[in-house]
């Protein structure tokens, strides 16, 4: 269908301009395109939950889809057609064994203000009659849904592992990514479960003025409704409501990258569905905003050993330490040495990105600079056009073309399952944070803030710590190569001698100078 789209001849006479893009008029092309957005929306709605799941993940994603598409999914972060009130209002009596809501709230609104993949939302009032509260009201016979959909997505799974070519050098396991997706979406069916999370992360985050979580009210939740706090907010990707109001959206972009390292490296306890629909901004202060968070049913957990080698790696990117790098990776099992694998490759591999990294930052920085003194305080930057993309992928193959297929044919990486969620939530965080501010950069923002967390975590005399360890390093190097060297020629020695004899064999790389 969307080669259809694209193709001028399925267009009348009227509609094609061979000076146009494809040879359509964009006013055509882009009505089709919002057609078949619709199209799309409609059969994910129809498919069911799991689906709908789906196009909330793509909703953000405005650098990869057309504004007509991205216009669509977004209906699905909190425009999903609601069930019966009649029902819900039958769940909620029947959750808290009452004969009539009115035993446990002064007043209750039938009709829903927002509903969602799972459940709908529905405003209340507390018997006081001046708490307002909200109640999450699970949708009926979701378990059924789940075992259905999760049934056919799982035999997707066993095909792409089956036919994956892995020709990038991640070894992905898509069976165990599945199942790491089955465990949290049945998770988000439990509501107590999520009001656990919800409180947690409302503890974690009760030192930071800019982050809001709205109370749990466990006297009127169980594992089909959620009674919380009502915390109305701005949608944190409507830009133009966020400069009404006198909110700068790029501090809302900032604060939602910030709010998520502090998750991923120092909580441990991550929000693993961080689309628009769940992230609100609190702008009753303008010069102050607050993000607010909502839905934790899918929520993740980072275990000790995976969050040191999260902060071992950003730490060693901060220090251009290419080995530590490694070695946080190695903690993490996403690097898995073997026999085989090409360590030199790797290393070297490593060596160009954190290079280039390095030297990308700093370019942004002059950048920046330049272009604030140009404009008189505003940042004139633009945003990388995809030719300047292209260009650059181009020089990295260039450069480490060859060391790539090396690292790819060894394949010594793995992909935990975990890190689904962390990567598709960065994903999504990074849509919603170009939707606010074309020129955003998630790795500008993120290497200060991670350097200054970790700094943070390591108190002050650590980095002289450091300081003193690498140097005290060099002089036992120094010491101990007078007595190591003749060991390290013997060595050689036998190397050598097992080339001659043909035990050993080399793995040649054509370099080009």
């Amino acid at each position: 269908k969307l080669w259809v789209v694209n193709s001028a001849w399925s267009y009348s006479k009227a509609d094609r301009d061979k000076s146009a893009k494809r040879g359509i008029k964009e006013e055509a092309r882009s009505a089709r395109t919002a057609e078949l957005a619709n199209w799309l929306r409609e059969r994910l709605v129809t498919l069911g939950p799991t689906f709908i799941k789906i196009g909330q993940q793509f909703s953000t994603r405005s650098d990869i889809l057309s504004p007509e598409f991205i216009a669509e999914l977004v209906k699905l972060q909190d425009k999903v057609p609601a069930f019966s009130s009649e029902l819900a209002l039958q769940t909620i009596e029947s959750e808290l064994g009452v004969e009539h809501w009115k035993e446990k709230f002064s007043y209750l609104e039938a009709e829903p203000i927002a509903a969602a993949s799972l459940g709908q939302v529905h405003k209340a009032v507390l018997l006081d009659g001046v708490t307002d509260v909200v109640i999450k009201v699970q949708r009926p016979d979701l378990k059924g849904l789940f075992d259905v959909d999760t049934k056919n997505i799982r035999f997707v799974a066993q095909i792409l592992q089956a036919v994956d070519p892995k020709t990038d050098g991640a070894a992905r396991d898509w069976v165990a990514i599945y199942d790491e997706c089955c465990r949290i979406l049945y998770q988000e069916i439990d509501y107590k479960l999520e009001g656990e999370y919800a409180e947690g992360f409302r503890n974690n985050f009760s030192d930071l003025p800019w982050v809001k979580v709205p109370k749990v009210y466990w006297d009127l939740t169980s594992e089909k409704i959620l009674t919380l706090e009502y915390s109305p907010g701005i949608k944190v990707s409507d830009k133009q409501a966020l400069v009404a109001k006198g909110v700068d959206p790029a501090v809302i972009a900032r604060y939602s990258v910030e709010c998520y390292l502090q998750q991923i490296l120092v909580k441990g306890l991550f929000h693993a569905d961080p689309h628009p629909g769940n992230i609100a901004v609190d702008a009753s202060n303008p010069a102050d905003p607050k993000l607010i968070f909502y839905d934790f049913g899918m929520m993740g957990r980072i275990p000790n050993n995976i969050r040191k080698g999260l902060a071992d790696f950003f730490y060693a990117v901060y220090s251009n330490d290419v080995d530590a790098a490694l070695d946080g990776l190695v903690a993490m099992n996403v690097l898995v040495p073997n026999a085989n694998a090409d360590m030199t490759a790797i290393r070297r591999t490593g060596r160009f990105f954190l290079d280039t990294f390095k030297t990308r930052l700093r370019e942004q920085r002059e950048q920046r600079k330049k272009m604030k003194a140009q404009f008189g305080g505003r940042d004139g930057s633009k945003a990388k056009s995809k030719e300047e993309k292209a260009e650059t992928r181009k020089k990295i193959l260039s450069n480490i073309g060859q060391d790539l297929l090396v690292v790819a044919n060894d394949q010594p990486f793995r992909f935990p399952a975990l890190f689904t969620f962390v990567v598709r939530a960065f994903s999504v965080l990074d849509g919603i944070g170009k939707q606010l501010d074309p020129r955003f950069d998630i790795s500008e923002i993120s290497a200060p803030y991670a350097r200054d967390l970790l700094l943070e975590q390591r108190p002050g005399f650590s980095k002289l710590k450091d300081n003193y360890e690498k140097g005290a390093k060099r002089q036992w190097d120094a010491t101990k190569g007078l007595f190591v060297a003749p060991l390290k020629i013997n060595k050689i020695e036998g190397i050598l001698d097992s080339l001659s004899a043909g035990d050993t064999k080399l793995r040649g790389r054509a370099l080009e100078g």
